[in-house]
């Protein structure tokens, strides 16, 4: 991959773990992030065009993955990786933070190696 991978994070309502992993990670030089809501209260609510942009998407749980798998079984999903990160946190929480840091770093780093 020559150019730099394009990053989804989807929770629930785009409030406080999607925005905030955005929040973190915008202004990195090795990939591209964005974030968005699977409710229609979101946000920004998850569209196809969200979907056919990335090239990795994180979700905060296992049930949201395959909420987005049984609504666009129709399109050629990128790899979708589960954070399990719970909604127990504020918007910009130091803890979330270091955990969203922490899985989407590692991740990033073993898929593209970057």
């Amino acid at each position: 991959m020559n150019h730099r991978p394009n990053i989804l994070v989807i929770c629930g309502r785009n409030k406080r773990r999607s925005r905030t992993a955005e929040h973190i990670f915008k202004n990195s030089n090795q990939f591209a992030i964005r974030s968005a809501g699977l409710s229609p209260q979101s946000d920004h609510k998850l569209t196809e065009k969200d979907l056919a942009w990335a090239d990795l998407i994180f979700v905060m749980e296992f049930k949201q993955k395959s909420k987005i798998k049984e609504a666009y079984r129709y399109l050629a999903l990128a790899d979708i990786e589960v954070l399990q990160i719970p909604d127990d946190y504020d918007y910009l929480d130091p803890e979330l933070i270091e955990l969203l840091t922490d899985k989407i770093s590692h991740q990033i780093q073993s898929k593209f190696n970057l």
